[in-house]
């Protein structure tokens, strides 16, 4: 069938001030002020589940049949296992404008990785917003439901949606790395570390942005691989900003807090905004790299827990509301407080199981 893949604009033509996709465009403008283009690549980490539609209606959404079992990642035996599934994956995506560089499982029964193929910034929040509908089309015809949760499973590890960033100058058609820097022992661009200090300073204001559901703040846990404090580090995966720097192709800031269930245009709107106000304010990276695992970050605070602390922020945040605009910040942050309301009058099966027999 023909796909469309469109955007919202005003009656006049103008950008929809509460379009996702235009959201994202509103920051890259911004950066084309700046004579910068960002540079992007997206992963997302996602459980599959051997269920359709009706089976897990009539499951009424407990117990779900994992599509393999165990913890095996980066296991050839289990890809294998699935291979028909795993094959139309990389060749129907791509038919689909979406290449994959790397796909693989994941640590969590049934869990699969993709790395997209890094890109401009809209075309890589394009091919995000595609893989993920593509990965629900595709597992469909095999009896396969993919879920991109971020935390299904309370003991198991959580799902990411990592984005790796690099900046270059804009119409730069050899598109030299811009946070590369051979003289810095790092091997990182004063540029890179005002777009990192950005991040530091102020992603935390854009929390909605980057954990969007009730669910985002369950994946937020100590020792589980998700990030829960704004620290960075060099190729450090407990860190919320990772550093991989080195060589002049590859140096590039991967921020690791969001999870697989964020909007792909809105997060990557949040990341760069707030690495570009870092750039715009010529913000020196001060803080130091933790080490191992958080060592240096005990006295950073920790990332707030609920949807409604940081919609609270997000709806308070000058910079926030510098970089999107009055509108769609008012507009967002509304939207979270009714599913913060939703949630406050869910009966759940915590409470079931807590309070049915004894209370």
């Amino acid at each position: 069938m023909p796909f469309f893949l469109g955007e919202f604009v005003n009656a006049d033509g103008t950008p929809h001030p509460l379009c996702p996709r235009q959201t994202l465009k509103r920051v890259l403008k911004r950066a084309e002020k700046m004579g910068l283009q960002p540079m992007t690549g997206m992963e997302f980490e996602w459980y599959n589940f051997l269920e359709t539609p009706q089976s897990w209606a009539d499951k009424q959404g407990v117990g779900a049949t994992p599509l393999t079992p165990g913890m095996f990642g980066y296991s050839l035996l289990r890809a294998n296992q699935n291979r028909h599934f795993f094959n139309a994956i990389m060749d129907d995506m791509l038919a689909f404008k979406v290449p994959i560089e790397g796909l693989h499982t994941e640590t969590g029964p049934g869990v699969f990785e993709v790395a997209i193929g890094f890109s401009e910034a809209l075309e890589q929040a394009d091919r995000a917003v595609l893989f993920k509908t593509g990965a629900k089309e595709i597992g469909a015809r095999f009896g396969i439901m993919p879920s991109f949760m971020a935390k299904p499973h309370q003991p198991l590890p959580g799902c990411s949606g990592h984005i790796h960033q690099s900046l270059i100058k804009l119409g730069d058609e050899g598109k030299t790395n811009l946070f590369f820097d051979a003289k810095n022992p790092r091997k990182m661009s004063k540029l890179f570390e005002s777009y990192l200090a950005g991040q530091i300073n102020c992603l935390m204001e854009f929390g909605p942005m980057i954990w969007p559901t009730i669910n985002s703040y369950k994946r937020l846990v100590d020792g589980f691989w998700a990030p829960v404090k704004p620290t960075w580090g060099m190729d450090n995966r407990t860190a919320s900003f990772r550093v991989i720097a080195g060589s002049p192709k590859a140096t590039r800031l991967e921020t690791r807090c969001p999870g697989a269930d964020v909007n792909p245009y809105l997060a990557m709107a949040a990341v760069i905004a707030a690495g570009l106000d870092g750039v715009e304010k010529g913000l020196k990276l001060s803080t130091p790299p933790i080490t191992g695992t958080n060592g240096g970050a005990e006295h950073v605070p920790r990332a707030p827990r609920t949807l409604i602390e940081t919609t609270r922020n997000f709806k308070e945040s000058a910079v926030a509301r510098d970089w999107l605009g009055d509108t769609f910040v008012d507009h967002f942050a509304a939207t979270r407080e009714w599913e913060w309301r939703q949630w406050l009058d869910a009966v759940t099966d915590w409470e079931m199981k807590r309070y049915f027999e004894i209370i």
